[in-house]
């Protein structure tokens, strides 16, 4: 196109918009005209000033400058980041400090905050004009009172002004409130005059802050200038770190969250369909069938006292016979060595002599005879279903129990009694040796 038609073109162009304007200027100016903005004019000065201000303060709220539409959802997300990022560190350095003692997070819960409020503030804003959750959205704080377009990086005094808000700021006021609610539970001093307006004060500037943060945020919804109050008072606004920024919501994050919440939630409706104590006992068995077969193949013989060891081949088989197994099962689960609960034993704190342990209604497992408490043994062999339960003594498979009559003597049956005329007893042989010697 030459250069003539290319100009004409745009004076074309200029015209029409000049002429678009001149049709909707007058239109803009008697609709935005209504009857209370002529009623507060006629109002005497300066009450009639009322109308103008009114006007350019709405104005201002629902004026958009700077990213156009502003970039809203990654600005809260990125405030929620934050946070999360914050809680997990928290939670970490709580995991560490819990083996110096397990008050101190509790006690220096403040003190841990601010530290780590101070290092995220030192790593992510004062280096890098952003924070952690800010940078993955692709947002750095920018100065708003500037004008132009480069969108310049925040003065110095903006970064320390803004870290003495959000870190020494919070450490200060929830330190406040820890000693006014110390003070007013302290009922050995009389309650003075002070402290109850210091309390009354103190709810006061907490309710107001609240409603000035709701207001500041309702007016961020509009506009999507500032998002939180300290940046509305230190003119300080999240923009994208490039013209070129990528303004779609990403649900990868949520997506996964929601694939794996469904995994979860599937498992735990699956696993007591399984019968994890079912499969790991048939495993087990499998492995001793498997294992004696191997030895019987490498030709290794049993003797008797291999045959005890194997007897005694249970988990818990080392216990004192007044001891419940079951029960001491229950109350550790992580059970110890041999060696550590003979020591605890011997300290008084251990098995022998454990009220705790100690064996109620005795019931004898079938076929090996190892003694349980009666509500231990009869649980277990129901929760099997039948299939019997692996003993914790020996190792056998016990799948019924019977009373223990251990302390009983039984009567013999007329049957097993012996003929008058006979001297098949016990104490028979004993006194015709005597007799003869």
């Amino acid at each position: 196109m030459p250069s003539a038609d290319f100009a004409a073109a745009q004076a074309r162009l200029a015209a029409r918009r000049a002429q678009r304007a001149q049709h909707t200027h007058p239109h803009h100016e008697s609709s935005s005209t209504t009857p209370t903005t002529r009623a507060l004019a006629r109002l005497p000065y300066p009450f009639n000033r009322l109308s103008t201000s009114s006007l350019s303060a709405w104005d201002a709220i629902k004026g958009r400058e700077g990213t156009r539409p502003a970039f809203r959802v990654g600005q809260v997300d990125a405030e929620l980041l934050d946070d999360e990022l914050l809680d997990l560190l928290k939670g970490q350095v709580g995991e560490g400090l819990k083996y110096f003692g397990a008050h101190i997070t509790d006690t220096y819960s403040a003190e841990i905050l601010l530290a780590l409020r101070l290092v995220l503030f030192k790593l992510s804003i004062w280096n890098n004009n952003a924070s952690y959750g800010a940078h993955l959205q692709g947002l750095r704080y920018t100065d708003a009172r500037s004008k132009s377009s480069a969108r310049p990086p925040p003065k110095p005094w903006q970064k320390i002004a803004y870290g003495a808000i959000t870190v020494g700021g919070r450490y200060a006021w929830s330190k406040w409130e820890e000693w006014l609610l110390a003070a007013q539970e302290d009922y050995t001093r009389p309650e003075s005059p002070r402290l109850k307006f210091a309390a009354r004060l103190t709810e006061h500037l907490s309710s107001l802050h609240d409603i000035a943060s709701l207001a500041s945020f309702l007016v961020f919804l509009v506009n999507g200038r500032y998002r939180t109050l300290t940046d509305r008072l230190l003119r300080l606004r999240l923009a994208p770190a490039s013209h070129s920024t990528s303004r779609e919501v990403s649900f990868e994050y949520l997506n996964r969250q929601l694939v794996w919440h469904a995994f979860t939630e599937f498992l735990l409706f699956l696993l007591p369909l399984v019968g994890i104590s079912r499969w790991r006992r048939i495993l087990s068995r499998t492995w001793r069938k498997l294992k004696a077969s191997v030895l019987a193949l490498l030709g290794r013989s049993t003797s008797a006292t291999d045959e005890e060891e194997a007897r005694q081949a249970g988990e818990l088989g080392f216990l004192p016979e007044r001891t419940c197994a079951i029960c001491y099962r229950d109350q550790n689960p992580t059970t110890a060595t041999e060696q550590d609960i003979m020591t605890q034993s011997v300290g008084g704190g251990g098995v022998v002599g454990s009220a705790a342990t100690d064996i109620t209604n005795p019931y004898e497992a079938i076929p090996c005879g190892c003694i349980y408490c009666f509500a231990c043994i009869a649980q277990r062999i129901a929760n099997e279903e039948g299939e019997g339960w692996t003993c914790l003594r020996c190792g056998e498979l016990v799948k019924e129990c019977k009373p223990w009559n251990g302390d009983i003597l039984e009567e013999k049956t007329p049957r097993e009694q012996a003929p008058p005329g006979t001297t098949k007893s016990r104490e028979g042989p004993a006194t015709s040796n005597r007799a003869d010697s």
